[in-house]
């Protein structure tokens, strides 16, 4: 009888061409985890503390820094080096007091931005999903995985109810409690994630819906006023007057 399921293996060759790794030197690479990212929007701690941080020279070495609990994600210790990372995931280095956000950059796709303690304190969550639950309450399903109830006094008039899909949740880690939000609109500054434009800022300018969230157009205006598209499902929006986060130099 057949194995169920996916590989548990992965080819370098096959890995995604962004990944920082050498692929015509070693036949095999880490495979993320099943988590909260997807394999094509993410990659292994152990890459992470490896490749990116430089850490380590070695994969067995990166796996005993992991073991011994010296990296949180999210505030949370990860000892598992197959761990995936994601968009806007903080990472912090127990003991040397070193923070870092991922998020989306100019042809690395996914990259590594140092902050400060004070911004570890929280990430920012796109709204992919609401459903309602028992009680009339709403569920707001996010990104990297999470799950925000939003509680209804009354199921026939829900005016807790003020979050929109696409939206982007401020929230406490690793408490989440919600500290802000910022709605998908035109005016409001946001991250490319994805695409030809990948890590671009800009601010919003028009929204075209489509049929479907890929095939609706946003136009952004960065900040010398150079007008560009991308899809509505690579839009993250980041701040309304001004970035939530840190950005690259130059960003914005």
């Amino acid at each position: 009888m057949g194995s169920m399921g996916g590989s548990r293996h992965l080819k370098a060759i096959n890995a995604p061409r962004y990944w920082p790794i050498l692929r015509k030197e070693y036949k095999w690479a880490v495979k993320p985890s099943p988590g909260p990212h997807p394999i094509s929007r993410s990659l292994p701690l152990l890459i992470l503390v490896r490749d990116m941080l430089g850490y380590a020279k070695t994969g067995k070495e990166a796996r005993r820094l992991i073991a011994e609990g010296y990296f949180k994600i999210d505030g949370r210790v990860r000892r598992d080096y197959k761990f995936p990372v994601g968009v806007m995931d903080v990472i912090e280095i127990v003991g040397i007091n070193k923070y870092y956000r991922v998020i989306p950059v100019p042809t690395k796709v996914l990259g590594l931005i140092e902050i400060s303690r004070e911004e570890a304190s929280f990430k920012l969550c796109r709204i992919e999903n609401k459903t309602t639950v028992k009680n009339g309450h709403i569920q707001l399903n996010l990104h990297d995985g999470r799950n925000v109830l939003i509680r209804v006094n009354d199921p026939r008039n829900p005016v807790e109810d003020t979050y929109d899909t696409l939206g982007v949740l401020k929230l406490s880690i690793p408490v989440q409690q919600i500290l802000d939000y910022v709605p998908l609109k035109e005016g409001v500054i946001a991250i490319v994630s994805g695409g030809r434009n990948v890590g671009r800022v800009g601010k919003i300018v028009s929204i075209h819906k489509g049929m479907r969230r890929y095939r609706s157009i946003v136009t952004l205006e960065d900040k010398q006023g150079n007008k560009f598209q991308t899809s509505l499902d690579y839009i993250f929006p980041i701040g309304v007057e001004k970035p939530l986060i840190k950005l690259p130099e130059g960003a914005w």
